[in-house]
């Protein structure tokens, strides 16, 4: 990558590069403390309670918890950033841009599958990012990540190329709840804690995805969602103010050679309609999935004429898809096959 292209792409960039501070009362951080752990802190006149600082309280009585970043995609203040940067209703959310302004920040939506959100701040004649179009990355293009390094480096860069394409990985969404993430963008462009939400950037000052997860113990190993999850989340708020996703209503497993010799199932491909506990049943009462017909222990074989396979999941399947639309199951069912049409709903 030539030194003056990567110099003008971060000057082109940075502007519409933000910070995300988020913040909590200091009184709902000590509810949230929990019971177990109390006997460890200070004991005071009114109980136990956090020795914070008086200089890490602001004038509101708010203590900073942690820290993200995000970049303006429209003029009048919308920002795309990950979900789990914003994912704490108790939280409250202030956006510091390039040029040291503060804005407080309003949720106007959460994906619920990608890990997306999208906010915005009381601003007009913003400094605006262009988005790309990732299906068009290849192996070894020039990247750059930009974002707020661990919360206290505002404005980092770091560069890299596209090392992966269509990764797969668990991530934690939330200190309780962990999520499979699919299709990411693998880079060894340094992403870091307080990095999640920012832009990746090709050569062309284009976003091409969101910087969104990091392996802990591993070296140059970073994931972005695909820029185009947040194009059509940007579209679906635009159009009905709010995220539209389709439900499908099943749970199941993909079938590989390990599980189909454990489970002695017929094929070695396809999704195993299949509850992981008696508290989450295999299909979703009044979902889509039972509409159809679909039972437990059923075998989804293909998807509108296509396989169902590990590279090729239900869940990648659905990324494609949207609300009411009409999709083909070929399904077996006791050793025999059949097709049976779905109309997907909207997740709520």
């Amino acid at each position: 990558m030539a030194t003056n292209t990567r110099i003008s792409t971060i000057k082109k960039v940075m502007p519409a590069v933000v910070s995300i501070i988020i913040s909590k009362s200091l009184e709902q951080i000590e509810k949230e403390i929990p019971p177990e752990m109390l006997p460890m802190l200070p004991n005071g006149p009114h109980g136990h309670h956090l020795n914070i600082p008086k200089e890490a309280v602001d004038a509101h009585g708010m203590v900073k918890v942690g820290g993200g970043s995000g970049f303006i995609v429209h003029n009048d203040g919308i920002i795309v950033t990950n979900r789990h940067v914003v994912i704490d209703p108790q939280a409250e959310y202030t956006v510091v841009t390039n040029d040291n302004k503060k804005y407080k920040a309003e949720i106007l939506a959460r994906d619920p599958i990608d890990d997306v959100a999208i906010i915005r701040i009381q601003a007009k004649g913003l400094p605006i990012l262009k988005l790309g179009d990732s299906t068009k990355m290849e192996l070894g293009q020039d990247l750059l990540a930009v974002g707020n390094a661990l919360g206290l480096f505002k404005s980092t860069v770091s560069s890299g190329i596209v090392s992966g394409l269509s990764r797969s990985i668990q991530a934690a969404v939330d200190p309780q709840h962990f999520q499979e993430l699919r299709g990411l963008i693998q880079t060894d462009a340094a992403i870091n804690p307080g990095n999640s939400g920012g832009p990746l950037i090709n050569m062309k000052g284009e976003v091409i995805g969101i910087n969104t997860a990091i392996v802990f113990g591993a070296q140059n190993l970073g994931f972005a969602i695909p820029i185009n999850a947040a194009k059509r989340d940007l579209a679906d708020v635009k159009e009905f103010g709010r995220i539209r996703r389709p439900l499908l209503g099943l749970r199941y497993l993909t079938i590989d050679d390990v599980l189909k010799e454990k489970m002695k199932l017929a094929v070695d491909y396809g999704a195993w309609v299949v509850g992981h506990k008696p508290t989450t049943p295999a299909i979703i009462p009044n979902s889509p999935a039972e509409k159809a017909g679909i039972k437990e222990k059923d075998i989804i074989l293909e998807c509108n004429g296509k396989k169902i396979t590990t590279e090729k999941t239900i869940q990648d399947f659905m990324e494609e898809m949207t609300v009411g639309q009409v999709i083909t199951f070929k399904i077996l069912r006791h050793g025999r096959p059949f097709e049976t049409k779905v109309t997907l709903t909207e997740r709520k």
